[in-house]
């Protein structure tokens, strides 16, 4: 068995002397582990850091075993990221959701979205509502998708300013008046209002929407707290706005 694929980083653990497991979200074969050799040395170390792009090279006599790693550098953001708190707490987040996902489930759509975010991350004020969407894109990816296309009440799609905690269908705001102490905030930047300000606000409701879904859905009934960079990048974002 033998595949080439590119893949992000999430992680390693050693492994015998001189080698890592190193653990790839792939564009083609979802996220695989595999042994390196030789994974920590200076050479190898500094290109498996959480959030490099690399191209591996996976064999293994049989599909179901381990298999081992060949590994060349695609992409190494890691070392201009590694002055930004932000940036780090970012890469920490999407790999714990990534680990949510089943090994070798095929997700080249979550893989293009990490990928993206992992790209902007050198601003993380504007990769911050990437990952608002990435966490939905997460959710439905697990079989919790939310609709933020069409009010569940009346079917309209304009006007869309809450999400039920229920059903996490969206709902308009006159539908949803008198019911609003019980609704999450949808902002714009989810309900298709690109010309809404994109503010410290907005992104706060944004996070506290998907927040309530995660926990519920799909950190609470595995046993697992939320994770901590979460609460952390969402700090540092909302500090950055405090500073300007």
């Amino acid at each position: 068995m033998e595949w080439t694929d590119s893949g992000v980083v999430m992680g390693t653990r050693r492994h015998g002397e001189s080698g890592v497991i190193v653990e790839l979200m792939t564009a083609s074969h979802g996220r695989h582990l595999g042994m390196a050799r030789g994974g920590r040395s200076k050479r190898l170390a500094a290109v498996l850091q959480p959030g490099n792009t690399v191209q591996a090279t996976w064999t293994a006599r049989l599909e179901e075993q381990l298999g081992q790693y060949s590994l060349e550098g695609q992409t190494l953001r890691a070392g201009r990221l590694i002055d930004s708190a932000a940036a780090l707490y970012a890469i920490g987040h999407i790999n714990s959701l990534l680990r949510l996902l089943p090994e070798r489930d095929r997700q080249e759509g979550l893989h293009a979205a990490a990928t993206l975010i992992l790209d902007q991350l050198h601003d993380p004020p504007f990769a911050a509502p990437l990952i608002v969407r990435f966490e939905v894109a997460m959710l439905a990816a697990l079989g919790f998708g939310l609709d933020l296309t069409e009010c569940a009440a009346t079917g309209a799609r304009q006007g869309l300013t809450y999400v039920s905690p229920r059903t996490g269908r969206a709902v308009t705001g006159e539908a949803g008046l008198p019911y609003q102490a019980r609704l999450l905030p949808l902002p714009g930047f989810l309900a298709g209002r690109p010309g809404d300000n994109l503010g410290p606000q907005a992104l706060a409701d944004g996070f506290r929407l998907t927040g309530y879904f995660l926990e519920h859905h799909l950190f609470g009934p595995r046993g697992l707290p939320m994770p901590e960079q979460r609460g952390s990048f969402i700090n540092a974002i909302l500090r950055s706005f405090d500073a300007e």
